[in-house]
Protein backbone atom coordinates (compact mmCIF):
# COMPACT_ATOMS: atom_id res chain seq x y z
CA UNK A 1 0.00 0.00 0.00
CA UNK A 2 1.21 3.79 -1.18
CA UNK A 3 1.05 6.18 1.90
CA UNK A 4 0.92 9.81 1.85
CA UNK A 5 3.10 11.89 4.31
CA UNK A 6 2.10 16.05 4.41
CA UNK A 7 3.02 18.38 6.14
CA UNK A 8 6.43 17.13 6.50
CA UNK A 9 9.46 19.85 8.18
CA UNK A 10 11.65 20.57 4.98
CA UNK A 11 14.60 19.17 6.46
CA UNK A 12 12.65 15.33 7.11
CA UNK A 13 14.51 12.87 5.03
CA UNK A 14 14.19 9.78 3.52
CA UNK A 15 16.24 7.66 5.75
CA UNK A 16 14.32 9.32 8.60
CA UNK A 17 11.28 8.68 7.30
CA UNK A 18 11.89 5.19 6.50
CA UNK A 19 13.28 4.45 10.15
CA UNK A 20 10.24 6.22 11.58
CA UNK A 21 7.81 3.62 9.50
CA UNK A 22 9.83 0.87 10.11
CA UNK A 23 8.23 0.73 13.41
CA UNK A 24 5.37 -0.72 11.62
CA UNK A 25 6.39 -3.21 9.68
CA UNK A 26 8.27 -3.70 6.43
CA UNK A 27 8.82 -0.49 4.11
CA UNK A 28 9.94 -1.08 0.36
CA UNK A 29 10.20 2.22 -0.63
CA UNK A 30 10.52 5.94 0.86
CA UNK A 31 9.97 9.15 -1.54
CA UNK A 32 10.50 12.13 -0.24
CA UNK A 33 9.10 15.10 -3.29
CA UNK A 34 11.75 17.79 -3.91
CA UNK A 35 11.20 21.02 -6.22
CA UNK A 36 12.88 19.85 -9.45
CA UNK A 37 14.60 23.53 -9.68
CA UNK A 38 15.86 24.26 -6.10
CA UNK A 39 16.14 20.10 -4.92
CA UNK A 40 13.99 21.82 -1.35
CA UNK A 41 11.50 19.24 -0.07
CA UNK A 42 7.80 20.28 -0.74
CA UNK A 43 7.07 18.84 2.32
CA UNK A 44 5.20 15.76 1.54
CA UNK A 45 6.14 12.15 0.53
CA UNK A 46 5.43 9.06 -0.25
CA UNK A 47 6.02 5.32 1.97
CA UNK A 48 5.21 2.29 0.52
CA UNK A 49 4.49 -0.77 2.69
CA UNK A 50 4.25 -4.22 1.15
CA UNK A 51 1.17 -5.39 3.81
CA UNK A 52 -1.61 -3.57 4.47
CA UNK A 53 -1.85 -4.45 7.62
CA UNK A 54 1.46 -2.78 8.17
CA UNK A 55 0.47 -0.10 6.12
CA UNK A 56 -2.97 0.53 8.08
CA UNK A 57 -1.36 0.64 11.60
CA UNK A 58 1.07 2.58 10.49
CA UNK A 59 -1.35 5.78 9.23
CA UNK A 60 -3.28 5.19 12.77
CA UNK A 61 0.03 5.11 14.83
CA UNK A 62 1.35 8.50 12.81
CA UNK A 63 -1.56 10.27 11.70
CA UNK A 64 -0.88 13.81 13.76
CA UNK A 65 2.23 12.58 15.33
CA UNK A 66 4.48 15.06 15.70
CA UNK A 67 7.91 14.55 14.08
CA UNK A 68 9.98 17.27 13.28
CA UNK A 69 8.01 19.97 14.96
CA UNK A 70 5.08 19.66 13.09
CA UNK A 71 1.88 16.96 13.04
CA UNK A 72 1.71 14.51 10.03
CA UNK A 73 -0.70 13.67 7.64
CA UNK A 74 -1.04 10.07 6.74
CA UNK A 75 -3.34 8.36 4.44
CA UNK A 76 -3.74 6.68 1.85
CA UNK A 77 -2.31 7.38 -1.25
CA UNK A 78 -4.86 8.46 -4.27
CA UNK A 79 -4.05 7.21 -7.62
CA UNK A 80 -2.34 10.01 -9.71
CA UNK A 81 -4.81 12.26 -11.93
CA UNK A 82 -3.83 12.87 -15.14
CA UNK A 83 -3.23 17.11 -15.38
CA UNK A 84 -3.54 18.88 -19.10
CA UNK A 85 -0.31 19.82 -20.16
CA UNK A 86 1.38 23.21 -19.08
CA UNK A 87 0.94 26.22 -21.33
CA UNK A 88 4.18 28.34 -21.44
CA UNK A 89 3.59 31.67 -21.66
CA UNK A 90 4.41 33.65 -24.79
CA UNK A 91 6.49 36.85 -25.17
Amino acid sequence: MKLYVGNLAYSTTEDELKQIFSEFGTVDSVAVIKDKFSGQSKGFAFVEMPKNSEADTAIKAMNDRLVGGRKLKVNQAQPQRDRPPQRRPRY
